[in-house]
Formats: C-alpha cells, structure tokens, sequence
C-alpha cells in the first residue's frame, strides 16, 4: 500500500478547507476552529514538548489569535495535539491521569502513519465535535483508521 501523509501543517489545511464547508470558521495564519456555539477549537503541532511547557499550554486554555493587524486573547475549548513522531509517554499519562486535561485535551499520534502504516493511535475524551471531525477526514480522505489506546507503544531502537 502507497500512503501518502501530507506534511503536518498541510494535512491541518486541508482539514481547515472541509471545516469551512460545514460553516465554521477558520485562519488563515493559525490552526483553530471556531464552531456555531463559539468554541474554539485549537490544532498544535509539534516534534517534541518540554512537560512543563505542555503542562503551561494545556491548563492555560488561552490562545492569541489574529485580527486584522493586532492580537486577541481567546478561551480555547479543546486542544488538539498532532505527534509526526510518537509523543512522550509522560504526557500521554499526564493526560490520561488527569479528568480535566482530558476533557479538553486530544493527542494525535501520527508517527505510524508518517511510517507507511495506515494507523493513528489516539488519545481523545474530548467532546469536541471538531475533532471528531478530524478523524474522520483521516478515515475517509487518507485512509488512515484512529485507534483509541491505553498505552501507546514503546519506540523501538
């Protein structure tokens, strides 16, 4: 089987283009969504994260978005972060352990899939409708199943 993944932020744009079909909003310069009942929905994309700087983001739920020329300030509803590479076990944990964090938070491990494997395992409580959404452009666009784990596998060396 040929998989192609386009890369990360590619991947988000094209999801961003469906979102705007169904009426939400989204930006141009960042990776949000903003849904009818004006939640915000917030796509992060990273190699690695510190612990505490992940800790910081995830319990801050605060984003500074663009308007026009300035910034603003919102309340994010949920985040959503997208691993090319496994993610740390720790966070993983941190996420799993914690009843708030994972009301609000979603972690997206797309290492296999960026390793030929039709497969992203998944960590998400949320009751975003936005990242439901995600996944099924995953399943449907590029053919990729989202597995809900427990415990995401060991890298091996």
């Amino acid at each position: 089987m040929n998989l192609r993944i386009p890369k990360v932020w590619e991947l988000i744009d094209r999801f961003k283009d469906q979102c705007q079909l169904k009426g939400w909003k989204t930006s141009e310069h960042e990776d949000w969504v903003k849904t009818g009942d004006e939640e915000y929905h917030n796509f992060l994309w990273i190699q690695t994260v510190h612990p505490s700087t992940f800790e910081k983001i995830a319990v801050n739920h605060k984003c500074a978005i663009r308007k026009g020329v300035s910034y603003q300030v919102v309340d994010i509803s949920y985040t959503a972060w997208l691993f090319p590479q496994s993610p740390p076990e720790n966070l993983t944990q941190r996420v799993k352990e914690n009843p708030e964090l994972s009301r609000r938070t979603a972690i997206y491990d797309l290492s296999l899939a960026y390793a030929g494997k039709p497969l992203c395992l998944k960590i998400n409580e949320t009751g975003s409708t936005v990242f439901k959404e995600f996944e099924k452009f995953l399943e449907k666009e590029l053919r990729v199943e989202v597995k809900p784990v427990h415990k995401l596998p060991a890298l091996k060396t």
